[in-house]
């Protein structure tokens, strides 16, 4: 049996599987949750949406996330039912960044013109539109957005000359407890894993944030860049490189079973020795 590889996690929302998966894959797990969901303190964004769907303002309707397209409804119950809120959509375009927000919307009876294919990054979506001949040139296009505004998705679909409205229902902050972070910033600089798995990009800005606020940020750099860092996508990967971190590998799903296994194999197959076993 090839040696166990120490394995660092960000995964929050669904960290007990992940726990499961790592120890399952030969891995020996830290998870570190790195973020919550936090609904806005207004629902402006969402309730002008509803009002310019309403005034049949809205032509194409955008849905980055499942759980955003859920907190939409949620969100704006108090003024449209889910079943006047789901006709006026279908008078939409719908478009869909993944799976998880076709789930959704496919409950509602509700089908999506656009999928973006895997791994389903705004880029893939903007291609698939693209691809499909969507017409944005002078379209209204609102866009559900996840945790932060998606500003280069943005920027395309203004490029194609469409307007935007922006759609938030909640934002991303750092968990109540961040002292599990704490201890994987402390954990990383001493040399105590083999490998970091990211599931999100805000997954990496958020140890950051942790590691300056430790005033550790140097040295969690100096540690990062000799560790294997494997991501679950291009979005991710892409923010690892703009801190000049290079990820190892992406699985060949954006799934997490597939990253886990991948990502563990990948380091095994490596044939080096951890830090543990060099001592």
């Amino acid at each position: 049996m090839s040696s166990k590889v120490r394995v660092c996690a960000f995964e929050s929302r669904r960290a007990p599987e992940m726990r499961r998966l790592i120890e399952r894959f030969n891995g020996i797990p830290t998870l570190a949750p790195s973020m919550q969901e936090v609904p806005l303190e207004s629902n402006s964004e969402p309730l002008l949406y509803v009002e310019k769907l309403l005034a049949g303002e809205v032509d194409i309707s955008v849905f980055m996330t499942g759980v955003g397209t859920q907190a939409l409804y949620d969100a704006v119950a108090s003024r449209i039912s889910t079943d006047e809120l789901t006709e006026e959509i279908r008078k939409t375009l719908i478009a869909v960044r993944g799976p998880k927000p076709a789930a959704v919307l496919s409950k509602l009876r509700l089908q999506p013109a656009v999928r973006a294919p895997e791994p389903n990054t705004w880029h893939d979506l903007a291609e698939e539109m693209s691809r499909q001949g969507i017409e944005l040139s002078g379209k209204t296009v609102a866009v559900q957005e996840y945790g932060v505004a998606n500003t280069e998705f943005h920027e395309w679909l203004t490029s194609q000359g469409a307007e935007v409205i922006s759609v938030s229902i909640y934002r991303w902050t750092l968990p109540d407890d961040t002292s599990p972070l704490q201890e994987s910033v402390r954990k990383l600089i001493n040399n105590e894993f083999d490998l970091l798995m990211w599931t999100s990009a805000q997954q990496i800005n958020h140890v950051i944030q942790v590691a300056q606020e430790m005033n550790l940020e140097e040295d969690w750099f100096a540690a990062a860049k000799k560790v294997p860092h494997a991501s679950i996508g291009p979005t991710a990967s892409e923010r690892l490189r703009q801190f000049d971190l290079s990820p190892c590998m992406e699985p060949s799903h954006p799934k997490m079973a597939h990253l886990v296994r991948e990502a563990i194999e990948w380091v095994q197959n490596q044939n080096v020795e951890s830090p543990a076993e060099s001592t």
